[in-house]
């Protein structure tokens, strides 16, 4: 029977804006891809994973007093092994919240019906990362992608880019909760009497003198991209109005670990940053900063441009993204607009696929062929393959092109991951050729098609399933 239009464009709305096909939703999208997936785009945002109830500000508070009752019990002299080592007991802690995070992001991720909500919302996490490779933001990475990520992916980007870089995680992470303005009144008082009188006067704990981490990132990697024509000078002009901006410590009478302004460790004076005189005005002039570089068109282009490389083709089509820069600019920002014009793009259904799955995609779209839920070890496996969940080595996030996953060695890991998936779930699948049809559609080539068909076991075929062109790329 030869696949219709439709019957083809079903497959790519599932298997290319989505997380992969589960049992029947090839066939439910077939009745009108498009709508399928702009019934997806919602203002309340993207589902939020279980992080056992607790906020960030609640994992910090906690993270800094398990570490302080581990510095106690060692000054005591009664801790014994690991628990004497207030690093090595601080990431044992960190640990056990960070792998219930993890395991419930990936069982979201495998269970969602809005398998292009769940995508839109994992393409904005590793845009705006916070790695758990930094011990001190490790247990609030889950948090940090519940509250500010997931609510705001369908509102404005203006939105988005204020919750994110204004959370704790993202503070922590870039270091702007220990920069200090270098003539404040605080790195005065440093001056003065010490490290102790300026703790006293509120001053951040710790303090570093001047970091420029938060800026740069927000600039070259959240807004306008490093060929968006800042200099130097604009990073260090919007780091100094960053001062201030911090996470409350035991003096600041705030709970613990929610972010505060600082007005003592904020730099004094008017800003100039891409061109744009900003006076003096404490908070407000970083708010008005970021506000200005969420509304530059070359903050536009190069996320549009992000945006059609990860769901379509490493070299996006220049056409493509035209077509989300003019939905982004018209809308002043608005994502959901920029969502309904990907899924109404041309460009975006070109049958061929053009991607190669990252590790992450192809472990739980894996899972959602099978229908089975992915045990606690998958996540081990996803590591195995390289790419470790939470685990970016950098702000820069996860690539999105081939070239980053496709290296043979990578490709034999896929290979012994789909053999052990397959010898655990293939014995139980009656039927591999409708299973392979369930998952792939109209996508399902006759060559893959032919293999399935002629596996000695079940088990066999369904490996041949997940290795195939098809079901590797989207």
């Amino acid at each position: 029977m030869t696949a219709t239009q439709k019957d083809i464009e079903a497959a790519i709305a599932v298997t290319r804006f989505g997380l992969g096909a589960k049992a029947g939703e090839i066939a439910e999208a077939a009745r009108d891809p498009r709508g399928y997936l702009q019934a997806q785009v919602r203002r309340e945002g993207a589902e939020t994973f279980a992080t056992g109830g607790e906020t960030s500000a609640q994992r910090l508070a906690e993270f800094r007093d398990y570490r302080r009752q581990r510095v106690m019990a060692e000054q005591a002299g009664k801790g014994k092994g690991d628990e004497a080592d207030p690093v090595k007991a601080a990431r044992g802690f960190l640990r056990q919240n960070l792998g219930g995070d993890i395991q419930a992001r990936l069982e979201l991720a495998v269970e969602t019906d809005a398998g292009f909500r769940e995508r839109w919302a994992l393409f904005w996490a590793n845009h705006f990362t916070v790695s758990a490779t930094k011990v001190q933001a490790a247990s609030l990475v889950g948090p940090y992608e519940n509250e500010a990520i997931r609510p705001h992916v369908f509102g404005r980007f203006a939105d988005l880019l204020d919750a994110v870089e204004t959370h704790p995680a993202m503070l922590v992470y870039l270091d702007q909760a220990q920069s200090i303005g270098p003539n404040s009144r605080a790195a005065q008082v440093l001056k003065r009497g010490g490290r102790r009188r300026a703790q006293t006067d509120g001053a951040p704990p710790r303090p570093k003198g001047l970091n420029e981490n938060l800026a740069r990132e927000i600039m070259e990697l959240h807004t306008v991209g490093v060929d968006g024509g800042y200099s130097q000078a604009d990073v260090t002009e919007f780091a100094r109005a960053l001062t201030g901006l911090g996470l409350a410590g035991p003096r600041d009478g705030a709970p613990p670990g929610q972010v505060i302004f600082r007005e003592l460790a904020h730099e004094p004076g008017e800003r100039m940053v891409m061109g744009v005189r900003y006076k003096g005005t404490g908070k407000a002039q970083s708010g008005a900063i970021l506000a200005d570089l969420a509304a530059k068109p070359q903050t536009a282009r190069f996320v549009c441009t992000k945006i059609a490389r990860h769901f379509v083709a490493d070299d996006p089509p220049p056409a493509l993204v035209d077509r989300l820069v003019e939905a982004w600019t018209s809308s002043g920002g608005d994502l959901g607009r920029v969502a309904i014009a990907l899924v109404d793009a041309p460009e975006a259904w070109v049958p061929a696929a053009r991607k190669l799955k990252t590790p992450y995609e192809f472990v739980a779209s894996s899972f959602r062929a099978v229908g089975h839920p992915p045990p606690m070890r998958a996540n081990q496996a996803i590591g195995t393959l390289g790419q470790r969940t939470f685990g970016a080595p950098s702000p820069k996030g996860w690539p999105d092109e081939a070239e980053s996953w496709a290296a043979s060695d990578a490709l034999v890991k896929r290979m012994e991951f789909a053999q052990g998936l397959s010898a655990a779930v293939g014995p139980g699948v009656e039927d591999p050729m409708r299973l392979a049809d369930a998952a792939l559609g109209a996508r399902l080539g006759p060559a893959a098609a032919k293999a399935i068909s002629r596996a000695e076991t079940r088990a066999e075929a369904v490996a041949l399933l997940l290795m195939s062109p098809e079901f590797q790329r989207r």
